[in-house]
């Protein structure tokens, strides 16, 4: 009998991470955790084989506790996952629009779904996820206060959705990636590939500049770049970065050669099969 993947995740059951997993795992145990650091420790310590966790949002953006916690995790990114999100607003059975006062969830799902709020009148409360809030909803028994979460949310939680699909813009879509203890490259040729690494340059004029140099001589697409404070340091900035491509490409490996002569650290956190939804980006060109 084989084992069952046991994947944890931040969040209640319900939340759009449970779904990236029910989606990309389908046979999985899905191990809902309150924090992301509980969802990482988990991974970590062998509780859960691997970890569904979002890093990024076509809407809001950045997943910012994601790249301060990964580098110090010591895990690894051996694949990723996007899913569009589609909000629902619910409440409990029999409750009317006309009667909701306040609306919780979390701060990037109201962030998402301004218009809706504003065109209730309603009064945004920011809950410490979707699903959580949609759990606590049901157990309150208010009838003036709503949720927005996922459409498994309403199911799990006994919830009626008043107004479908409510997100202000309809390319919403969370990228997430799958964590795990080992590394565990994908083969070299065996399809688009995704490289992920974390490095911080030395503090020299140019240092960046030339650091990145290599990866536009070599052509090398860099897809992701993003930059926050180590240690409260506000001269050493340490920086995520995603590239297509596997590491043993020529090109990749003298644009890595060069990156690393001007960086203080370097570390491949990832090197991963790129999923299908990136072929759906196109660019807009003016």
């Amino acid at each position: 009998m084989s084992k069952i993947l046991k994947i944890a995740f931040q969040g209640e059951p319900g939340a759009n991470s449970h779904i990236a997993i029910s989606e990309a795992y389908p046979t999985a145990e899905a191990m809902p955790c309150a924090t992301f650091e509980d969802a990482l420790s988990a991974i970590s310590s062998g509780e859960a084989d691997l970890g569904m966790i979002p890093i990024e949002n076509s809407v809001a953006g950045r997943v910012a506790d994601i790249h301060h916690l990964l580098p110090a995790s010591g895990l690894y990114i051996i694949g990723e996952w996007f899913l569009p999100v589609r909000h629902q607003l619910m409440a409990l059975k029999d409750t009317r629009l006309a009667d909701i006062k306040t609306v919780e969830s979390h701060v990037h799902a109201l962030g998402q779904c301004r218009r809706i709020i504003r065109q209730l009148g309603v009064r945004p409360i920011v809950a410490g996820d979707t699903a959580g809030s949609a759990r606590d909803v049901s157990q309150r028994g208010d009838r003036s206060v709503a949720a927005i979460a996922s459409r498994l949310a309403a199911e799990i939680y006994g919830l009626d959705i008043l107004a479908e699909d409510i997100e202000d813009e309809a390319h919403n879509t969370t990228r997430f990636v799958v964590l795990a203890r080992q590394e565990q490259w994908a083969e070299q040729n065996s399809g688009p590939l995704v490289t992920s690494f974390v490095f911080r340059v030395r503090n020299l004029p140019a240092a960046l500049y030339k650091a990145l140099g290599g990866f536009a001589t070599n052509g090398v697409n860099m897809t992701k770049l993003e930059s926050y404070m180590v240690d409260g340091n506000f001269f050493a900035t340490q920086f995520y970065a995603d590239v297509d491509g596997h590491p043993d490409d020529k090109g990749l490996a003298f644009a890595l050669e060069e990156l690393k002569f001007f960086s203080r650290e370097l570390r491949i956190v990832g090197v991963y099969p790129a999923h299908p939804f990136r072929t759906t980006f196109s660019e807009r060109m003016e």
